[in-house]
């Protein structure tokens, strides 16, 4: 799978600076993860703990994913 998921980013990249690449958003991944985590580093404030792909959801677009807004409203 890491395999076709990095071939995958590679052909939605718009931009790659060497540390960050930024892609189109169109492929849904579901995430399991095992808590959040208050982090400066990230835009949204917080990170994942323990987060890791269980499955590319080919049955959603982007317009269906959850937002940082709902992963923030769930937090406990």
């Amino acid at each position: 799978m890491l395999t076709w998921q990095t071939e995958r980013l590679g052909e939605l990249s718009t931009g790659d600076d060497g540390h960050v690449v930024t892609v189109r958003p169109e492929l849904v991944v579901e995430i399991a993860y095992d808590g959040l985590q208050d982090s400066t580093r990230y835009p949204a404030g917080v990170t994942l703990r323990f987060a890791r792909v269980l499955r590319h959801r080919e049955d959603k677009g982007p317009q269906g994913a959850d937002t940082i807004d709902t992963v923030l409203s769930r937090r406990t």
